[in-house]
C-alpha cells in the first residue's frame, strides 16, 4: 500500500482528518484537486466559519489552534429574532449568553484564510502525511486487499481505506454508488463580510425573515460575516448589482444597530438545499463532511458537523488499528456509520424544519414562533440546554472534540 488511508478533498475536513489519523499512527495521502497557491492565498475574501466550542477543542487537540487563535473572534452571545426587512425584529426574541454554562465562549469565528493555512502548515510538518496538490481522481476500485484510485495523470495509488471529503458533489460517493436524498430550497445564500461603525461585542445575530434568515456573525475588529438567504430570483438580482446597490438592498434587512456599513472583501453566492448521502460507508470507503451531509446554514453547523465526523472516524480507526483490525473492514466502518448516522440525520431534519417554519410570512406561524422564542428565552434550563447544543457539548462527543487525544 502507498499509505494506510487516502483522503480525497483538501478543504478543511480532509486535512483535519489527515492530522487526526496521523496522530493515531497511520500514514495518510491527501489528494487535493486545487493548486497549493490557491489554498495558501493570504488575501481576505470575506469567508469565515462559526466554530462551535467543541470544534475549537478538536483544533487544539490536533495542535493547530495556536496558529489561528490570535485571529479568532469569541462568540459570547447569540440573539435570534423574527421580523421583516425594514421593520426591525419582533419584541419576542431568544438571547443565549455563554456565561450561563461556564465553559468559555460558545464558539469562535475564524476566517477561512487562517484556518486553511494552519491546516496546510500542520500537514507539511507531519511526516506521516503526504499532501498532493492538483491531484484529480478519475477512478477508484475497492477489493479485498484495499482500495486503488487512478489520477488524471494515469498514476495509481493504493490504501487500506478511501475517504471522501470532497463536498456535496462527491466523486468518491458517486463512484462508490452511494445515492443521495435531498431537495432544493429555492433559496440562495449571499455571503460577504462587512465593516461597521460600532463594535459587535462578540454577539452573533440570526434574523429570520420571510424569504430566509440573515446571519450576522462577529469577526475580529468592527467586522462581521454575513450569510444572507433570499429566494433564488431575488438573490440573483441582488448579486448582479454593483457594491452600492448590494449594500442598499442589505441595509433595510441589516438595520442600523451597528451604524454605517460597507463591504469588506469579496461577495459569494451559493444555492441552498439539503443533500444527504444514503450511507456514510461503502466497501473500502467512508464519507465525511458535506460529502455525507449538506445542510441549510440556518444554524451555522455545517463545518461543525463535519468536524464531528472527523473526530468519530479518527477514533474508530485508531482504536481498530490498536486492536490489530483491518481499518477498511466492513465491521469497522459500520461502527463509524452507527455513531454518526443519527446525529447527522437529526440535525439535517432540524435545520430543514426551522427553515420551513421561519421562511414564510404566515400570520399564524409568525405568532406561534414569536411565542416560542419568547417562551424558550424565559426558561433558564432550556436556554442552557440550547447553549450547550450550540457549543457542541451534547450527545456522544468524540474524544478529540473534548480536547483529548484518542
Amino acid at each position: 500500500m502507498d499509505s494506510d488511508v487516502l483522503i480525497v478533498g483538501g478543504g478543511l475536513n480532509g486535512p483535519a482528518l489527515a492530522l487526526a489519523l496521523a496522530q493515531g499512527g497511520m500514514s495518510v495521502t491527501v489528494l487535493d484537486a486545487l493548486p497549493l497557491p490557491t489554498r495558501r492565498d493570504p488575501g481576505f475574501d470575506g469567508r469565515g466559519y462559526a466554530l462551535a466550542l467543541a470544534s475549537q477543542r478538536l483544533l487544539a487537540a490536533l495542535g493547530i489552534w495556536g496558529g489561528v487563535k490570535e485571529h479568532a473572534q469569541p462568540i459570547l452571545e447569540v440573539v435570534a429574532s423574527d421580523g421583516r426587512a425594514g421593520e426591525g425584529p419582533s419584541p419576542f426574541f431568544l438571547h443565549l449568553d455563554h456565561a450561563e454554562i461556564e465553559e468559555g465562549p460558545m464558539g469562535y469565528m475564524v476566517e477561512d484564510r487562517y484556518l486553511r493555512r494552519a491546516l496546510l502548515d500542520a500537514m507539511a510538518a507531519e511526516p506521516r502525511i503526504s499532501h498532493r496538490a492538483e491531484a484529480l481522481v478519475v477512478a477508484q476500485e475497492a477489493g479485498p486487499a484495499g482500495v486503488m484510485v487512478t489520477l488524471a495523470t494515469g498514476e495509481q495509488l493504493s490504501a487500506r481505506l478511501l475517504i471522501g471529503a470532497d463536498g456535496r458533489r462527491s466523486g468518491v460517493a458517486e463512484r462508490a454508488v452511494i445515492r443521495r436524498t435531498g431537495w432544493d430550497y429555492g433559496q440562495v445564500a449571499l455571503v460577504c463580510a462587512i465593516e461597521h461603525e460600532k463594535p459587535h461585542n462578540g454577539v452573533a445575530h440570526q434574523f429570520f425573515m420571510p424569504p430566509g434568515p440573515l446571519a450576522i456573525l462577529p469577526l475580529p475588529g468592527n467586522r462581521s460575516s454575513i450569510v444572507w438567504s433570499e429566494q433564488a430570483e431575488t438573490a440573483h438580482s441582488i448579486e448582479a448589482m454593483d457594491d452600492e446597490g448590494y449594500l442598499a438592498a442589505l441595509r433595510p434587512r441589516f438595520g442600523d444597530f451597528l451604524g454605517e456599513i460597507r463591504l469588506a472583501g469579496d461577495r459569494f453566492i451559493y444555492p441552498l438545499g439539503l443533500s444527504l448521502a444514503n450511507s456514510l460507508i461503502a466497501p473500502g470507503v467512508a464519507l465525511v463532511g458535506d460529502a455525507g451531509h449538506g445542510i441549510h446554514p440556518i444554524a451555522g453547523q455545517g463545518l461543525n458537523l463535519g468536524f464531528r465526523d472527523v473526530g468519530a472516524l479518527a477514533e474508530v480507526l485508531t482504536l481498530a488499528r490498536r486492536r490489530g483490525e483491518d481499518i477498511g473492514a466492513p465491521d469497522v466502518l459500520k461502527r463509524y456509520q452507527r455513531w454518526r448516522r443519527f446525529d447527522t440525520a437529526a440535525l439535517a431534519l432540524a435545520t430543514d424544519g426551522f427553515n420551513r417554519l421561519f421562511s414564510n410570512d404566515s400570520a399564524i406561524l409568525r405568532a406561534g414562533r414569536d411565542l416560542g422564542l419568547g417562551l424558550v428565552n424565559a426558561l433558564p434550563g432550556l436556554r442552557r440546554a440550547l447553549i450547550r447544543e450550540a457549543a457542541g457539548l451534547t450527545g456522544d462527543v468524540p474524544k478529540l472534540l473534548q480536547g483529548r487525544a484518542v
